[in-house]
């Protein structure tokens, strides 16, 4: 009875959310999955689907990625682990209209995920923002230990932090190039997919499409679920957050 209450409130919600596309909810989120899983563009997704018969413009396709890449990072969201209390927090470089922007990222000693933010400038105030989205997404999973490199916008992001009370501690930081190299060779899964030549065209096309690089590569590290972990799994759990659980059955 449960169950069946669920699958009909996950089929209402996909209803929903397809409501006015002109192609069938399952062809949507597979061609967003490809483009946020493997480096293909626009184009090469439109020639793969004219292979099978299905005319999908390029532009259509990225308006696709920019509607629905948020949705895919929220959902996935919920399937995530706690950190394991010690993280690693960096910022790599992503161009955007040209100009060099800065994407926040932490991950624990692990690998698993732990949260990311665009900034336009690299301060003490993204700083502090990427702190409080981190401690007000997880408030009860404060971090005793956080790695960083040798910014100095660090140890003052941390104090404020302390002082709104979103840390209940003072966690333990410590600088090392070598813990460090984890999450700097993580950088490279989220952006080999970006635009190479020229950049993202906009701050907020940069926005919703990292959202789903992002999430993608959550979904393929895994959530800690027993046995295997392959594609069509991937494709079957992004397929029941939408209420399409027949996707990619076949």
């Amino acid at each position: 009875m449960i169950l069946s209450a669920i699958a009909a409130k996950l089929k209402q919600r996909a209803q929903r959310d397809f409501r006015g596309r002109h192609y069938e909810a399952a062809l949507i989120i597979q061609a967003v999955a490809w483009y946020l899983r493997y480096p293909l563009s626009y184009r090469d997704i439109e020639e793969l689907f004219l292979e099978r018969g299905v005319e999908v413009d390029h532009s259509t396709l990225n308006r696709w990625v920019l509607a629905y890449a948020p949705l895919i990072e929220k959902r996935l969201r919920q399937f995530r682990k706690p950190h394991c209390g010690s993280i690693r927090i960096d910022e790599t470089y992503i161009k955007v209209r040209g100009e060099w922007r800065y994407l926040y990222r932490a991950v624990d000693k692990h690998g698993n995920p732990v949260d990311f933010l665009l900034t336009a400038h690299r301060d003490l105030d993204a700083a502090k923002r990427f702190f409080r989205k981190i401690l007000s997404a997880e408030p009860l999973f404060a971090p005793d230990r956080v790695g960083t490199d040798g910014a100095g916008t660090y140890p003052p992001a941390i104090a404020e932090s302390r002082k709104e009370g979103l840390l209940p501690r003072m966690p333990l930081h410590y600088v090392t190039k070598h813990l460090q190299q984890g999450i700097e060779s993580d950088h490279f899964r989220v952006k080999k997919n970006m635009p190479r030549i020229g950049g993202f065209q906009s701050f907020h096309t940069a926005r919703r499409t990292i959202q789903g690089f992002e999430a993608m590569l959550w979904l393929r590290k895994g959530f800690g679920f027993a046995g295997a972990w392959t594609v069509r799994e991937q494709n079957q759990l992004l397929g029941v957050c939408f209420g399409l659980q027949a996707v990619n059955k076949t």
